[in-house]
């Protein structure tokens, strides 16, 4: 039971940084590679992948909707993005740093925010396994790329 494909569903690609698209196909190309992703059903039984997901930011909402294939819906599953939002704003932030360190040429500096972001990713994917217990089970890789997955929707929510 895997992700089989992953869209991410907005209409502003290409809109953002350079840096930010790398780390969207970065993600979405590690997510097609390997990935553990079990979805429970409506009445609490796996349901059968792989799966298509399309996850998206909605109304304050991180949504995934979760279809067969065939495209055919499955299900939808909504977070509350308010507990993402400093994590979030934590990366663009070390993403801007990374981008002037780039610039400037200080290695030592690029390591840090590296190190930093490592971290960040961490604390990220614990929290996104967190929220989605009981209705999609991950593992921690999985959970680190989709939190990149999330940093890059809302970063083109506040884009717009």
């Amino acid at each position: 039971m895997t992700l089989d494909r992953v869209i991410l569903d907005d209409d502003s690609r290409g809109t953002l940084p350079p840096s930010i698209e790398a780390d969207r196909e970065h993600a979405v190309a590690d997510l097609a590679a390997a990935n553990y992703f079990k979805v429970f059903g409506r009445d609490g039984a796996m349901t059968d992948g792989p799966y298509v997901l399309h996850l998206a930011i909605a109304e304050g909402r991180l949504i995934f909707d979760i279809r067969a294939q065939d495209d055919g819906p499955l299900i939808a599953i909504g977070l509350a993005l308010g507990p993402f939002r400093r994590l979030v704003k934590d990366y663009q932030m070390l993403v801007d740093s990374h981008g002037k360190a780039v610039e400037e040429g200080r290695e030592a500096r690029i390591q840090a925010i590296d190190m930093g972001r490592r971290g960040l990713h961490n604390e990220g994917a614990v929290l996104m396994t967190e929220r989605l217990a009981g209705k999609i089970e991950i593992d921690f890789d999985t959970a680190r790329r989709l939190f990149t997955l999330v940093c890059v929707l809302a970063q083109r929510i506040s884009a717009r």
